[in-house]
């Protein structure tokens, strides 16, 4: 597996196992399976609700601690450093690690606490700068961060996030986040790079697939391997699991990414989310 090098030396590997929206079953089955066929990379959250059969998921694969990269992210209930120790001390529990190789806070504008998003951030960002200094987590970060929450956290931080994870597919680029992200040394990680599926009876996106014989979901992802993305796609079938991982033998041209890009896409986040967050 191929890896990008984070701002503190760290290496994460490039495809990821997204968990979100797989069921207890789903998660143990989709994890095993990845784990035993090329995947190190697994991507979980406590709201996710699968933390358990991630980690047993984990043990039960075989695999060696130290060959993979395993991120959780604290929630949008937790507001306080005290809360943030105890959230990652249940989340280490349920997936039955000692330590995380990733650590996010999942978003920074949560409803709870609307009226004073800078110094919850602040708390929560200060526990994670403690427990990473302590050497249980290897690399901390954020996600749904925009240039403005990035700017005020700039404020405090003594660590700077290592990542931030976003929503990013064809069609929604996000260029200035991006390039501001990059020019600070922030690694990006694009969840939901196939627009939960939106994307797959693109015209645009099948004459490029089918002039690679590729599918649509391994074009996307090698469009986020060129740009220097990490991407999280979500499956739990064993196939599809397996073909994400086939990017890796072909290159896109300049003008085919040119298209990816601009592609048009519909999908946006469903109501419960763009509730947590103001972009």
């Amino acid at each position: 597996m191929k890896k990008v090098i984070l701002s503190n030396g760290y290496e994460i590997p490039v495809i990821a196992l997204g968990t979100w929206q797989a069921t207890k079953e789903e998660g143990y089955n989709a994890v095993l399976y990845a784990l035993q066929n090329g995947y190190s990379h697994i991507d979980t959250a406590s709201i996710y609700n699968n933390e358990v059969e991630v980690g047993k998921a984990i043990k039960d694969s075989g695999r060696k601690r130290e060959e993979l990269f395993i991120t959780s992210k604290v929630w949008n209930n937790v507001g306080t450093y005290d809360e943030t120790i105890k959230a990652f001390n249940e989340t280490l529990k349920k997936l039955d690690l000692d330590y995380l190789d990733l650590y996010l806070i999942h978003w920074p504008n949560p409803l709870k606490y609307r009226n004073c998003w800078k110094e919850r951030n602040k708390d929560v960002w200060c526990a994670l700068e403690d427990l990473y200094k302590k050497g249980k987590i290897k690399s901390i970060g954020v996600s749904n961060f925009n240039i403005t929450h990035l700017k005020e956290l700039e404020r405090i931080w003594i660590v700077k996030p290592m990542v931030n994870q976003i929503r990013l597919c064809p069609g929604d680029t996000k260029d200035e986040l991006v390039n501001y992200c990059k020019d600070n040394d922030i690694a990006i990680e694009a969840y939901s790079p196939f627009a939960r599926g939106d994307l797959f009876d693109n015209e645009e996106l099948m004459a490029i697939a089918n002039s690679y014989h590729k599918s649509i979901a391994q074009v996307i992802l090698r469009w986020c391997y060129q740009k220097e993305w990490v991407s999280l796609p979500k499956s739990v079938t064993p196939e599809r699991i397996s073909s994400n991982l086939e990017i890796f033998d072909f290159v896109l041209s300049k003008d085919e990414i040119k298209i990816i890009d601009q592609v048009n896409s519909e999908y946006d986040f469903d109501s419960n989310q763009t509730d947590e967050i103001d972009f």
